[in-house]
C-alpha cells in the first residue's frame, strides 16, 4: 500500500504537534528583551542566517540562540555542547515553553531530571532566579523560533 505525499505529510505534521502545542508565550516579550540584553547576551547571541546581529553583542559563549524554539537542543552547529546537553537532545525533544523555561531556571537539575542521570551535568552554570524572568525570556526568543515550530503551530 503506497502513500501519498499529502498523506505523509499530514501524519508527520500530527506527530510533530504536540511538540510545539501550548507553546504559546505567556510572558512579555519586552522584559524579555531587557532580561536577555542584561544577562544573557554577556553568552547568547541571536544573529540571522545573513549574519545580521538582532540581539545580543555577538558573544559566543553559549550557541547563538536564533531558531532555538522549535530546535531539537545540543544541535546548533559548530558549537562544542556538553555531553548532557547532547544526551538531552538525542531523545528527540525541541525546545519550547516547558522545557525551556525549566532548563533555564537551573540547567543541571534540569538535565538530571530530564534524562534520569545524577551525573548529568549542564555547562550553563548561569540561571534566572525566577519563573516570571523565564517566561519574559521565552516570549522574547519565540519571536525567533524555527519555521518549522512555525508551522506546526499554525496547523494547531
Amino acid at each position: 500500500m503506497s502513500m501519498s505525499k499529502f498523506t505523509l505529510a499530514a501524519i508527520v505534521a500530527l506527530i510533530a504537534a504536540p511538540a510545539f502545542a501550548d507553546d504559546t508565550p505567556t510572558g512579555d516579550a519586552a522584559k524579555g528583551e531587557q532580561i536577555f540584553n542584561r544577562q544573557c547576551a554577556t553568552c547568547h547571541v541571536i544573529q540571522d542566517d545573513s549574519g545580521k546581529v538582532l540581539a545580543g553583542r555577538a558573544a559566543h559563549i553559549g550557541p547563538d540562540l536564533w531558531h532555538a524554539m522549535g530546535r531539537q537542543p545540543g544541535t546548533y552547529p559548530n558549537f562544542n555542547y556538553g555531553d548532557s546537553m547532547v544526551a538531552y537532545g538525542k531523545t528527540g525533544v525541541v525546545w519550547g515553553h516547558d522545557n525551556f523555561v525549566e532548563y533555564v531556571q537551573g540547567p543541571t537539575p534540569f538535565l538530571r531530571k530530564a534524562l534520569g542521570d545524577n551525573s548529568a551535568r549542564g555547562k550553563m552554570a548561569f540561571q534566572l532566579r525566577n519563573a516570571t524572568d523565564a517566561e519574559d525570556v521565552y516570549a522574547f526568543l519565540y519571536q525567533y523560533r524555527t519555521p518549522a515550530a512555525d508551522a506546526a503551530a499554525s496547523s494547531n
